[in-house]
């Protein structure tokens, strides 16, 4: 582990001059990827220097006991050895957390997308209050939320609802949210007071750019029609709703949330942007399969993740066994909790997997 510290101190310094060259400084690409570099392993190389100059302290104070000291000044220095190799330990923890491999979308904004599945209008309420839950963790966050494409319901629901969420570690915080989410309450319209079960799935993508996936023009077919969503007296009577589809992997996207055609075709190029390097990655990664499965946050989106019990005020992820009686607050936004079990279990079996 040290070996590797070691190695990427003194990258960081190589980094360092990097940035200060003339030459480096003039050209965007390399000033971009290596800033992002440095960027990567800055919380790495913080936490070993100040593991280093902790080590440091306690190695003194070691020395100092041997020394002959009175009574009180003995009892003095035990105790500042217990805090510095208490420091030492959380330290030695937190390096290893930080060597483990780094997903390379963490950093990145998502679009994620939410879809009432099996139960109806009560699946398409549902729907709306994840996007509601995770439009309030964002803006709790400091991210920003905006809405691509949404595919309302007479009742007040989402058959579908597409969103960007940008901001710093988004993708790192939202990538366990991928999978089919079951909700267990009774429905408003319900007069016998039985409880219903519903789904809606959630999809979370990282934001591709333009220079990790190549989508050519000659590869999309571009269809415009009549938008019949919300859009005021445009509605009907203009062709700025956008369908997109990419040739060579039959993925579609729609927009029409926007009055303009012009805007409604970059939101759906973002969509279809996403999807593809998703689709990309998925099959690029076909052969770590078991490894996937065995990871917190990249199960199969079909596979039910986690129920959502109102009479119990309960929230329960079936991936970690963590029930939760805080049910009224989680769909206020307070979602930390369970993702901050949810990496602490990623973590672990990294961890393991290392060793």
């Amino acid at each position: 582990m040290f070996d590797r510290l070691e190695a990427t101190e003194a990258r960081y310094e190589k980094l360092n001059e990097l940035l200060s060259d003339p030459d480096i400084v003039n050209d965007t690409t390399k000033l971009r990827d290596y800033s992002k570099e440095q960027s990567d392993i800055q919380d790495t190389v913080e936490a070993y220097r100040e593991y280093k100059e902790v080590k440091e302290q306690l190695d003194d104070a070691k020395v100092m006991l041997d020394e002959k000291l009175d009574a009180e000044m003995r009892e003095m220095v035990k105790e500042e050895i217990n805090e510095l190799e208490e420091r030492v330990e959380a330290l030695e923890e937190r390096m290893r957390i930080l060597l483990l491999p780094k997903d390379p979308n963490d950093d990145k904004n998502v679009i994620m997308e939410i879809r009432g599945a099996a139960g109806g209008d009560e699946a398409a309420l549902f729907a709306g209050d994840l996007y509601r839950m995770y439009s309030r963790y964002a803006e709790m966050q400091g991210w920003k939320t905006e809405v691509m494409e949404a595919n309302t319901t007479g009742v007040g629901g989402y058959k579908e609802i597409i969103f960007m969420i940008s901001g710093k570690g988004a993708y790192s915080r939202l990538k366990f949210e991928n999978g089919a989410h079951r909700v267990q309450r009774v429905p408003e319209t319900e007069s016998g007071g039985r409880i219903h079960t519903s789904t809606a799935t959630v999809a979370v993508l990282p934001e591709a750019e333009e220079v990790e996936v190549e989508i050519h023009e000659k590869d999309i077919r571009v269809d415009t029609f009549a938008s019949s969503g919300p859009g005021g007296q445009s509605v009907n009577t203009t062709m700025s709703a956008v369908r997109l589809t990419h040739l060579p992997t039959g993925t579609v996207v729609s927009c029409q949330d926007e009055k303009s055609q012009i805007k409604n075709k970059e939101k759906a190029m973002k969509v279809l942007r996403a999807r593809v390097y998703d689709k990309i990655q998925r099959e690029v990664q076909a052969e770590y399969d078991q490894n996937r499965k065995q990871a917190v946050g990249t199960g199969d989106r079909s596979e039910r993740i986690r129920t959502y019990n109102f009479p119990q005020n309960r929230v329960t992820d079936h991936r970690i066994g963590l029930t939760i009686q805080k049910l009224d607050q989680i769909l206020t936004g307070k979602l930390d909790e369970v993702i901050d079990a949810l990496v602490m279990e990623d973590q672990a079996l990294k961890m393991e997997q290392a060793e």
